[in-house]
């Protein structure tokens, strides 16, 4: 079976010092990246997924409830939507960046686009193009991003395993409740994930 590893938005603004960090974040970072190096052979595509945010509207709230609106984080052109530094040995394998959320909220990869000949490509499309039929997921965070990308790569029909040692999740209730619902979808955990207090 041909699989690829995807890697969910390894930003600085979702590791510490950034503007909605999650604790654990840059250690995840590295830790993919040690992955990657190892197991790169493993894998028929490596991709990656950033938010991108230019005004994406109620999604960014100065008063957030963290639920539907956050803080203000991932801005097209500033530091804090760059890939953490922890993770450039992994992005050496990554042939292509799925950007998601220019102008709403988007948590999933598979709400993104990559630009190829000037078109934009979904992932969902790229993937199928170079016959993929399943993906391991990793990345930030567990409970948000990296639970809805996985649950849209099962409903795509992707044989999909969340590897839980290379994800950090913002809180203990959220990061349940997330692994519960994926595995109700039957996604496939291995691991255990770094979860925030």
């Amino acid at each position: 079976m041909s699989r690829a590893l995807v890697i969910v938005d390894l930003q600085n603004d979702f590791c510490e010092g950034g503007s909605l960090a999650v604790t654990g974040g840059a250690d995840v970072a590295r830790r993919i990246s040690d992955y990657v190096a190892e197991h790169a052979e493993d894998y028929a595509a490596i991709v990656a997924t950033a938010d991108w945010h230019d005004d994406p509207g109620a999604h960014f709230s100065s008063s957030p409830d963290f639920v539907d609106t956050w803080p203000a984080h991932c801005r097209v052109g500033t530091d804090g939507a760059l890939f953490h530094p922890a993770a450039e040995r992994a992005f050496e394998h990554v042939e292509a960046i799925f950007r998601k959320g220019l102008h709403a909220a988007a948590y999933s990869g598979f709400e993104g686009f990559t630009v190829e000949a000037d078109q934009r490509v979904p992932l969902a499309e790229w993937l199928r193009d170079r016959a993929i039929e399943a993906v391991d997921v990793v990345g930030i965070a567990t409970d948000h991003c990296v639970r809805a990308t996985a649950l849209d790569a099962e409903e795509e029909g992707f044989d999909t395993i969340v590897l839980l040692d290379l994800t950090a999740g913002v809180a203990p209730e959220t990061t349940a409740r997330a692994l519960a619902e994926l595995a109700a979808h039957d996604v496939q955990l291995r691991g255990t994930p770094v979860v925030g207090a």
